[in-house]
């Protein structure tokens, strides 16, 4: 027996949230903005007057003001974005209690074992949920209808706004593989550029490429894009009760200002390793990897990632290891606007193995585990800002090196 599972996308959200209490504006170009004066100001979302300027999400202010501008610019209010996302998955709760929430304006359903209460198909129930959350909160969704998760969700981008695509298995071939491959699941730009150096530039291409080869060029995630591409998708819908696997713990920001000298960089690591560390260590985790992110003031990234030898969650471990792999993509005084830290390769507390080091002195981990417990524990009972790792240049704390 097939699955019949929706994917739900609430069109151009935010936007659509702050327009509730602007009507006036629907039909006027609208974006949603950080503060520019505190060096966030992308655009986080827009209508589809703004769209049709060519304003995209995550691109400057300025550019979007460039293309149109008469742009009507809007601050964002998150809590009254969570307020509505709240609503629309309760909306989703009375059909199914299989919702999986994808961010926060996005939601797989599994109605396979509830569809038959309300004497529909998936195709009219999701015309049902378009209608209630139009009436009922004043949104629009697109959804769309399939037998698994990944082409559930290419429906639900294959028409836009307010629309249901029935993704079936006898037209998924047709609809799915003419598509690019960059619309499917995972497939980012690094991947999607890869790709296209081996001739895969549609899902079908994908499809029809001998899964070894993916493998070869790609790892597990070459495998993983083959079976989405001939629909071979097997993933659940996850309840939102049910605790979701941590794979990676990070963090990142935009500074006030630029980065230059090798002093600011090692403080903006130390303190975005502290926070990883922290909260790795409130999950019970541990780091077997180090992803960083370095962006630049054309907004830039460049990234690395590494094995760690040991599994940690220690700042100064973390700190070290982002410090060699940030060295290995910069050099000073080159600007840096933004870093972002992130643990990968994680395995719970009981399932993990630190090797000693024989080169630390005496029980000198052990000490940094109780200082780090220590400071936790601090912040636990005083506040997030009670305390906070010192910043001592990196040669000063066996910490990480910059090529000069």
């Amino acid at each position: 027996m097939d699955r019949v599972i929706l994917h739900c996308d609430l069109n151009s959200f935010y936007a659509s949230v702050e327009l509730l209490s602007h009507p006036e504006w629907k039909k006027l170009p609208v974006a949603v903005c950080g503060d520019p004066a505190s060096r966030h100001g992308v655009i986080l979302a827009k209508n589809d007057p703004a769209k049709g300027f060519g304003v995209r999400t995550a691109e400057t202010v300025w550019q979007a003001k460039r293309k149109c501008p008469e742009l009507i610019l809007l601050p964002p209010h998150h809590r009254l974005y969570r307020e509505y996302s709240r609503k629309v998955n309760a909306i989703y709760d009375e059909y199914t209690d299989l919702v999986e929430p994808f961010g926060i304006d996005e939601s797989w359903l599994d109605v396979t074992h509830t569809l038959h209460l309300f004497g529909m198909d998936g195709g009219a129930l999701a015309d049902t949920l378009r209608r209630r959350v139009k009436q009922e909160l004043g949104l629009t969704l697109s959804v769309g209808v399939s037998f698994n998760k990944v082409f559930a969700k290419l429906g639900s981008d294959l028409k836009k706004p307010d629309a249901t695509t029935v993704i079936s298995r006898e037209n998924w071939r047709e609809l799915v593989w003419p598509l690019p491959v960059g619309d499917l699941l995972y497939v980012g730009g690094a991947a999607r550029t890869l790709l296209s150096q081996y001739g895969v530039r549609t899902v079908g291409e994908l499809a029809a490429c001998p899964r070894e080869t993916l493998e070869g060029l790609m790892g597990k995630l070459g495998g993983q894009l083959h079976d989405y591409a001939r629909g071979l998708d097997r993933e659940s819908v996850r309840a939102r009760h049910e605790p979701e696997q941590v794979k990676s713990v990070g963090n990142g920001t935009t500074f006030p200002k630029n980065l230059t000298t090798r002093d600011q960089v090692s403080a903006g690591i130390r303190l975005l390793a502290d926070s990883v560390a922290s909260r790795l260590r409130r999950a019970g985790l541990y780091a077997g990897g180090v992803h960083v992110t370095v962006r630049d003031p054309d907004f830039h990234d460049r990234s690395r990632q590494r094995q760690l030898q040991t599994p940690t969650h220690l700042i100064r471990d973390l700190s070290a290891a982002a410090l060699d792999l940030v060295g290995e993509l910069w050099r000073p005084p080159n600007p840096i606007r933004a870093l972002t830290v992130t643990a990968i390769h994680l395995t719970p507390e009981d399932e993990t193995y630190v090797q000693a080091d024989l080169f630390d002195a005496g029980d000198g981990r052990e000490r940094r585990e109780r200082l780090e417990a220590a400071m936790d524990g601090i912040r636990r009972r005083y506040g997030g800002g009670s305390i906070a790792f010192g910043t001592a240049r990196p040669e000063e704390d066996g910490g990480g090196s910059f090529q000069k």
